[in-house]
């Protein structure tokens, strides 16, 4: 029989208290855990929602090349067609397209109106905290569009806001309309437009001095047969300088969605499919032709 001094000491006792106390929490830990998992798994069912109806709904804001229609009214430009490529290799059909003013893309994503955002949308921290984004797509520099010949002679956006008669067009909603206003724009001098076609009208017609926007939008502005002769593009910032990182938008609770959307988008964008896409809407060599001028 063991003495009590090797099995009765107090401190013996101690000790067994402690750890079977240790591993009790630890039980309890990993149950809490494994039920977490369990929990979300039955409240995120976004991508089997989606799977069972067939079909994703995508919410898009006209800006070429990123997103337009074609004359027969087909939904096309870089971000729709790599959606349609995504929901290929996910076994969904043709995706449902719902036309929304640029401003109004995250409202009606978190209202349901669609599942997924596709439009020349950049990442940003307050975007971020209303909704999720997949990895990016593209990144991009800005550019300004302005009237053939610059007669203003401005060269940067902020040489744009020094000028005090230099009026500017911007989209609602967008990245630019809160660059222009931390330069110091005055609200008098902007011209907020609710997509880029009107921007494009305003500077053709003489109600704006320049449209700021994405350089990708703003070379295939200029690039078209019906407005070459009245605008031209700037070059304001090169990727590596700045310029912003498009990716497709999802509501933040649809991880499950997200998370199989980016899979599939991963596994596109090395592909000689995804690249060519990119030269079909001229976000490779129309973005690296143009330098910025001296």
């Amino acid at each position: 029989m063991p003495s009590c001094r090797q099995s009765c000491h107090p401190a013996g006792i101690s000790g067994q208290v402690r750890g079977g106390f240790v591993l009790v929490i630890a039980m309890v830990a990993l149950v809490l855990a494994a039920a977490t998992v369990w929990w979300w798994g039955q409240r995120d069912r976004s991508l089997t929602v989606i799977q069972e109806r067939g079909k994703v709904r995508i919410g898009y804001a006209v800006e070429a090349p990123y997103a337009f229609l074609t004359p027969d009214g087909k939904v096309t430009g870089l971000v729709p067609e790599t959606a349609r490529l995504v929901a290929r290799q996910m076994g969904l059909g043709e995706p449902e397209w719902v036309l929304t003013e640029f401003s109004a893309l995250i409202n009606g994503l978190n209202l349901g109106r669609f599942d997924v955002i596709a439009a020349g949308m950049f990442i940003t921290p307050e975007r971020e905290a209303l909704m999720a984004f997949s990895q990016p797509i593209q990144h991009v520099g800005s550019g300004l569009l302005v009237a053939k010949g610059n007669p203003r002679g401005v060269e940067s956006r902020a040489a744009a806001v020094a000028r005090s008669d230099f009026k500017i067009a911007v989209l609602a909603g967008s990245v630019e309309l809160d660059e222009l206003g931390g330069l110091g724009l005055p609200a008098e001098r902007l011209v907020v437009v609710p997509d880029a076609g009107s921007g494009l009208t305003m500077v053709a017609g003489g109600r704006a001095d320049g449209l700021a926007l994405s350089l990708p939008t703003v070379l295939w502005m200029a690039a078209q047969p019906s407005a070459a002769h009245v605008v031209e593009a700037l070059r304001v910032t090169l990727p590596a300088e700045g310029g912003g990182r498009t990716a497709f938008g999802f509501r933040t609770e649809d991880r499950a969605f997200r998370e199989e959307w980016d899979r599939q988008l991963a596994a596109l964008l090395p592909t000689d499919e995804f690249k060519q896409l990119t030269r079909q809407f001229r976000f490779v060599t129309d973005s690296m032709r143009l330098r910025r001028r001296e």
